[in-house]
């Protein structure tokens, strides 16, 4: 059964001190409620992406805590917390599909929270995104494996710190068109490259913010779809791989095969190639794993991503804009909710209602990964 985007919505990502975990998924869940017309009561299932409530907020039972905030208690509709580190959201928007393409439900909300802002040592509970007795006890965290990702690839295909610095520069540039986003001020290239190191080669600006934030999603059958909405976004193909946790027994670690295996799955599913892709949102949770997504998706052959920034074709007025939304280093990586709201911003963009970051595009991409590549969820739509 196909299945159909009826409505989106999404709280500002940033340090939300006034806000708590409740108030940012009930004002994403707000908006996504009002933008498909539809009440509550309509909702048959709800699965959402968290990756730590219990550490980050000191709360577990997430999924029971959303049905009651949301006024949904009393249906006592089936409402599911899905875990899979960064990735989180991703898996639950695939969760989300399943439980529509496969006819069990008609309408199903695939929601992402973080609350991140609250805990002390919010880096230290990402990392546990990784392996963390044989990478994060010996002193490996996210940023330090990425630093080691991205120097195996300088040194075998000649990427350059430039090239990872304009990623970001390419990304402030575009949050700064979009309201909702953490960062909204520009970059220059010089700033970027002055910024201090974090794990070298990686420097301040080439690593994502964590943050707080929510995205929604709503889902239906194309039948009942056509009720709420005459020009729909459709999910032709979402499709989850996994990989070896650490790095250590990776194939590649320039490679995320994850990546590999579900793209090319879902570029089967949906009948398409990489080069009918118009618009897509990826994983950059540093610089480099947006050089290396170019690759892993098809974009650009083994080695070539940091060609595809240097010449200008993932800019938001190159032939394959990526990461229009500012990405997480602009827009925040709110860890549960970035697969979700990655999923936002492809459906208003091929909606046509992405306001100034608008791209012209017809089919759209989402990557979702979780921790180093232990995870990655591939989402296409089309309009």
């Amino acid at each position: 059964m196909r299945v159909a985007v009826i409505g989106v919505g999404c709280s500002k990502f940033g340090e939300l001190w006034e806000m708590g975990f409740r108030d940012i998924m009930i004002q994403a869940g707000v908006e996504a409620l009002e933008d498909a017309g539809l009440e509550g009561k309509e909702i048959e299932a709800i699965y959402v992406g968290n990756m730590s409530g219990g550490r980050y907020i000191g709360q577990e039972h997430i999924a029971s805590l959303i049905a009651d905030y949301a006024g949904l208690a009393d249906l006592h509709i089936p409402c599911v917390r899905v875990e899979a580190g960064d990735a989180s959201g991703g898996v639950a928007l695939r969760q989300a599909y399943m439980a529509v393409a496969s006819g069990m439900h008609d309408i199903v909300i695939a929601a992402g929270a973080e609350k991140v802002t609250d805990a002390p040592n919010a880096m230290e509970i990402l990392s546990s995104s990784a392996d963390v007795e044989w990478e994060v006890f010996n002193g490996a965290n996210l940023p330090a494996l990425y630093a080691i990702m991205a120097r195996a690839h300088m040194r075998r295909y000649g990427t350059r710190e430039e090239d990872l610095a304009m990623v970001s520069v390419k990304n402030h540039k575009n949050a700064v068109l979009n309201p909702k986003a953490m960062f909204k001020r520009e970059i220059s290239l010089e700033v970027a490259l002055n910024s201090p190191y974090v794990a070298e080669p990686l420097r301040l600006f080439d690593c994502a913010p964590i943050c707080d934030g929510a995205s929604v999603i709503i889902l239906a059958s194309e039948d009942v779809a056509r009720k709420y909405t005459d020009t729909p976004v459709y999910i032709d193909a979402c499709t989850q791989a996994s990989d070896y946790l650490a790095l250590h027994s990776r194939r590649d670690i320039t490679t995320m095969d994850a990546v590999v295996h579900a793209s090319k799955q879902a570029y089967k599913i949906a009948k398409i190639e990489p080069k009918d892709i118009d618009v897509a949102e990826v994983h950059d949770s540093f610089t480099i794993a947006e050089i290396i997504a170019y690759e892993d998706l098809g974009f650009v052959e083994k080695g070539k991503g940091a060609e595809l920034i240097r010449e200008g074709v993932t800019a938001l007025d190159g032939d394959l804009p990526v990461n229009p939304s500012g990405g997480l280093k602009a827009f925040g990586h709110a860890v549960g909710a970035t697969g979700i709201r990655q999923a936002v911003e492809i459906v208003l963009q091929l909606r046509g209602d992405a306001g100034k970051r608008q791209v012209d595009a017809e089919r759209g991409l989402a990557l979702n990964v979780g921790g180093t590549g232990g995870t990655a969820v591939v989402t296409i739509f089309s309009r």
